[in-house]
Formats: C-alpha cells, sequence, structure tokens
C-alpha cells in the first residue's frame, strides 16, 4: 500500500466525470436507437404499417391508420364471396376499369379486388366527399338499402353503397370505388400496408 495521502477532490472530480460520461453516452445512444423507428411525420407521410390479422374471423373487419387514413382488412365469408358475381350488373365499374392505376393495383384488378380472395384491404373512404362508409355485412332489406342488398358499406352522408369488394353501385354520388392500397403478404397471418414489392 502507497503511504500517499488520497486526493478526495481528485476523486470526487474523476467519479462525477465518469458519471457524467455514462450519463452522456446514454442519452446519445437512446436518439440513436429511436431512430430507427418511423416517425409520426414519416408515417403520416406514408410509412408502411405492419398488420397481425391471425386473430380475425370470417365476417369481421379490423381498421388500422395507414397516411391518416382508415384501411379496412375484412376477412369475408364464403357466402359474401359468392354475393360478388351475382352483383356485378348491378355495379358502375365491376373490373375496377376506371383510375386503375390510382385506386386498384394490378394484382387487386380481380372480382374480390383483393390477392387472397377472403381478405378484402381498402381505403375506408368514400369517393364521393370523403366521408366513411358503415358496415352493412348482413344481406336482405335495411333502412337506406335496397329489398334484395347482398351485403357491403352504406355511406351515411348521400347514400352511395359499396359491395363487398368495395366497388360502387351505379347511380350513385360516389363515381369510383374504394382505393385499394398498396400491401403485400408476409406470411398467412401479416401483411403490410404500404408497400408491395413483391405482390
Amino acid at each position: 500500500m502507497s503511504d500517499q495521502p488520497v486526493d478526495n477532490g481528485k476523486r470526487t472530480w474523476l467519479i462525477a466525470s465518469g458519471c457524467a460520461g455514462v450519463v452522456g453516452g446514454v442519452a446519445a445512444a437512446v436518439p440513436f436507437v429511436a431512430s430507427f423507428e418511423p416517425s409520426e411525420r414519416a408515417r403520416a407521410a406514408g410509412a408502411p404499417i405492419e398488420v397481425d390479422i391471425s386473430a380475425l374471423k370470417p365476417g369481421e373487419k379490423l381498421t388500422v391508420e395507414w397516411r391518416g387514413k382508415p384501411v379496412w382488412i375484412v376477412k369475408r365469408t364464403p357466402e359474401q364471396l359468392a354475393s360478388l358475381t351475382k352483383v356485378d350488373p348491378l355495379l358502375a365499374d365491376p373490373n375496377s376499369q376506371r383510375k386503375p392505376d390510382e385506386l386498384t393495383p394490378p394484382y387487386a384488378r380481380n372480382e374480390g379486388r383483393s390477392i387472397k380472395p377472403e381478405i378484402l384491404v381498402a381505403v375506408g373512404i368514400c369517393s364521393h366527399l370523403g366521408c366513411s362508409p358503415s358496415d352493412k355485412f348482413q344481406p336482405g332489406a335495411q333502412p337506406s338499402l335496397p329489398d334484395d342488398w347482398a351485403g357491403g358499406f352504406l355511406c351515411p352522408c348521400h347514400g352511395s353503397t359499396f359491395d363487398m369488394a368495395g366497388r360502387v353501385y351505379k347511380n350513385k354520388p360516389a363515381p369510383d370505388n374504394l382505393e385499394v392500397p398498396p400491401h403485400m403478404y408476409l406470411s398467412d397471418t401479416r401483411l403490410i400496408i404500404g408497400e408491395d414489392k413483391k405482390a
């Protein structure tokens, strides 16, 4: 052991400097790690979002937000899928030919407007004045709907109706089908909305 006296002032200074260095290192690391997450601004600008659909049952709808818009993910029943061909003559754009590049990606230009027949992914905003339509999945006569209603969506603002693929009916205020956003599947139960490089 050394017989030199301990300089308490120097020791305190060294401990304080070391603690400040550790705190500074942590403070610098937190924003760096946080930078890997998309910012609120990036999300609003359209950063892709990942969605788990494993709990979605036939006949149910899940709503998520992408680019500040509601995006619906609907798991259609076999009966709802069967209704799509039956309503074709009643629709304004059954084959999604209007504004195809804007409203319907190539992989969704089919009867179900979907990659997987049972799963509809659509932006839940009416093409008329931007209202959000209501679910009217139950077929049959209902207020504001025809007696032969096959199921779909009703915009309560001005009465536009859409089938279970988001296709608009004829003679309604809405000029176009609901938008199908870019999307792709990572697995049977996970999808990304806002990106479709592999689709």
